[in-house]
């Protein structure tokens, strides 16, 4: 099977609407709305993921916006209406991008909003010509991190900010436990494309290393735990349109992924980290 992420975004997108909410993205549950139970409600604590971003990204009105990884378009969408920014979206997948063009006229947002197929680590954007990078939940899938974090670096102008938020790598894996996970960890792979988690410390060095100066750094894990509950309610509410658009492999399995994914957050193996920077003025 092909993990490219755009072939299995091209697959999986319209089911993923139905299972993971419009916005496409682990959601920020607080004490009171929790989930646990399945219960939680998804779409607010999705909402509160982007709002956790916007303030990390300090987004304001004549902002020109790259949005790298930009899914079906509603963040961007988000940003563009809410903050009268400029929003130019990114994603190596086709589907992402005719969905993403079709929400930006549905919602008459097309002098604000442009969508792209182009590589996260391999632009080809002008130098400086933007005044904000944003990276929700895409960087986990590109293997040159370096590379996604230089062009993110290079792309931003003098006092431009750059957030990112995606799953993140809690503790090292050696060689033996890799085996002993091997059929746990092909299931992720199958389900959410070919990963690759890294230390939230890891994007800070990187970032670093390109001239950028970290001013924001939060661990996510709990407040994101109890996505996994909503998604598996999801699957249960739309299974027929689920199957109908990935089958019953596909519904099965991606279920038990998200039985997989709670128990690494709950051993510690991975969680959720939003970081944040700064280009000198």
């Amino acid at each position: 099977m092909s993990h490219a992420p755009a072939d299995h975004y091209d697959r999986v997108t319209a089911a993923w609407t139905l299972l993971l909410g419009e916005e496409l993205h682990y959601g920020v549950f607080d004490d009171d709305d929790d989930g646990g139970d399945g219960t939680g409600d998804l779409s607010a604590a999705t909402a509160a993921l982007t709002r956790r971003m916007l303030d990390a990204a300090r987004i304001g009105p004549g902002h020109d916006v790259l949005d790298v990884g930009c899914g079906t378009g509603a963040p961007a969408a988000r940003i563009a209406r809410d903050h009268d920014a400029r929003v130019t979206g990114i994603t190596t997948s086709t589907a992402g991008v005719d969905a993403a063009r079709a929400r930006a006229v549905r919602e008459g947002l097309e002098d604000r909003l442009t969508f792209e197929v182009r590589d996260g680590t391999d632009n080809g954007l002008p130098d400086a010509s933007f005044d904000r990078v944003w990276v929700l939940e895409s960087s986990h899938l590109m293997r040159r991190r370096d590379r996604l974090v230089a062009e993110c670096a290079r792309v931003l102008r003098p006092g431009g900010r750059v957030a990112l938020c995606d799953i993140v790598r809690r503790r090292p894996m050696d060689l033996a436990e890799v085996r002993r996970l091997r059929d746990p960890l092909a299931l992720l792979r199958d389900v959410f494309g070919d990963a690759r988690m890294e230390p939230l410390d890891e994007y800070r060095r990187l970032m670093a290393d390109h001239g950028l100066t970290v001013d924001v750094e939060e661990d996510l894990a709990a407040a994101t735990r109890p996505t996994f509950a909503a998604w598996r309610a999801n699957a249960e509410r739309y299974r027929d349109a689920v199957v109908a658009l990935i089958g019953d492999d596909g519904h099965r399995a991606f279920v038990d992924a998200c039985d997989v994914l709670e128990r690494f957050w709950d051993d510690g193996t991975l969680g959720y980290g939003l970081i944040a920077a700064a280009r000198p003025a």
